[in-house]
């Protein structure tokens, strides 16, 4: 039974692979974190069509994208200053995005609804430009990304499992545990480098 579920959904649970990946070794501030997000979203792309989540698979190319832009970031940090460190945001730069995500949701979710026969059009646009925000955040090493994912994946998990996508929903399940991590990690980092030597 279980053999025949990976042999049905081995393209997902391939995809799903890669995503854990990427997370894990973005969590350690591993640059080949890129490369693994890249091949899960070329992967995902494919999938999110199949189940007309059309904001989410064109959110996947996007990725691919950030991929090649978070690596160039993280690659250029480490050769150009000795590090790459993570930082922080004002309340202003977070009022400024979060509205910004919502504004472009809302927008979007009325074309979606107009033009396409997209599944849950409000939060498939909402979860896509949150998801472009936070990985901007990502490439740029900025602690609060791990906050904006924890709300992104807590709505993925109810989208996906709407579409019947359950590894996927499992994925971004056990993106929530890391995402905990991820932050602690990433603010140990922070204070590290906010430290002022004796």
């Amino acid at each position: 039974m279980i053999s025949n579920y990976i042999a049905e959904n081995w393209f997902e649970i391939t995809a799903v692979i890669f995503a854990i990946l990427y997370l894990v070794l973005a969590v350690k501030q591993n640059i080949l974190c890129w490369i693994c997000g890249i091949i899960s979203s070329i992967l995902y792309f494919f999938i999110l069509r199949s189940v007309d989540l059309y904001m989410e698979a064109y959110l996947q190319i996007f990725y691919v994208f950030m991929g090649f832009y978070g690596w160039n970031q993280w690659k250029i940090g480490v050769s150009g200053s000795g590090s790459f460190l993570v930082n922080t945001w004002n309340k202003s730069q977070h009022f400024y995005a979060i509205s910004m995500i919502f504004i472009l949701s809302y927008i979007s979710a009325i074309l979606l609804r107009t033009f396409t026969d997209a599944a849950l059009p409000f939060f498939d646009a909402l979860v896509t430009w949150g998801s472009v925000v936070a990985t901007y955040m990502v490439a740029k090493k900025l602690l609060e990304n791990w906050i904006y994912w924890l709300v992104i994946d807590s709505i993925s998990i109810l989208l996906f499992i709407s579409r019947d996508l359950l590894p996927t929903a499992l994925l971004f399940g056990i993106y929530i545990i890391i995402i905990i991590f991820g932050y602690l990690a990433w603010s140990k980092k922070l204070r590290e480098n906010n430290a002022v030597p004796i």
